[in-house]
């Protein structure tokens, strides 16, 4: 039975590790074990930080259609209650970008709801 020499998988690892560890500082970017330690903590901050853009945004989008809805004389959760009372479906994103590029548009929405709400 021969036995298995790992130098080629290992420099492959390496490299791979080494080339995502490129820009880092000192030596981070040249040692094997001290770039692994970076790359793998930098690897968990970014998987972290995919699942927090989606609130991020979420957060931004009910800020910008509460300030739109403010600025038209009702509160963001009527509004949301309103527009799902009269069966419109539009997401937060778009009710967002409505509120600030489309404000007459935005408006109609509102009144909808305010509709809605009095009926």
């Amino acid at each position: 039975m021969a036995r298995v020499k790992k130098a080629i998988n290992a420099k492959k690892k390496h490299k791979k590790i080494l080339k995502l560890a490129k820009g880092y500082y000192g030596a981070k970017s040249k040692l094997f074990r001290p770039a692994n330690e970076a790359v793998m903590r930098s690897l968990r901050f970014a998987y972290i930080g995919r699942k927090l853009r989606k609130r991020d945004f979420r957060k931004l989008w009910i800020a910008r259609i509460n300030a739109g809805a403010r600025m038209n004389g009702i509160s963001y959760s009527r509004l949301i209650n309103g527009l799902k009372m009269a069966g419109i479906e539009v997401n937060r994103k778009m009710l967002a970008e409505m509120a600030i590029y489309d404000e007459a548009g935005f408006k109609q929405l509102v009144d909808v709801a305010k509709q809605k709400l009095n009926a």
